[in-house]
């Protein structure tokens, strides 16, 4: 799992792109895009910077020790 994005809820401001500190998350026709999933560190550095709350984490069990 990584970050997920709200389609609805992005207003293409591109602060979470810029903040992710590996580049997952990119722009493509005016929102942002998980383009890299798997190198997601769950930093919530997106999440923190993102006003409209487009940015959310989707974790299984086996990821929170359950």
């Amino acid at each position: 799992m990584s970050a997920v994005i709200d389609k609805a809820r992005c207003n293409g401001c591109e602060l979470c792109a810029l903040y992710c500190p590996l580049d997952v998350i990119y722009m493509e026709d005016g929102v942002a895009v998980v383009r890299y999933p798997d190198e997601c560190w769950y930093c919530g550095a997106c999440r923190q910077e993102c006003a409209r709350d487009a940015v959310s984490f989707k974790f299984t069990p086996a990821m929170l020790g359950i």
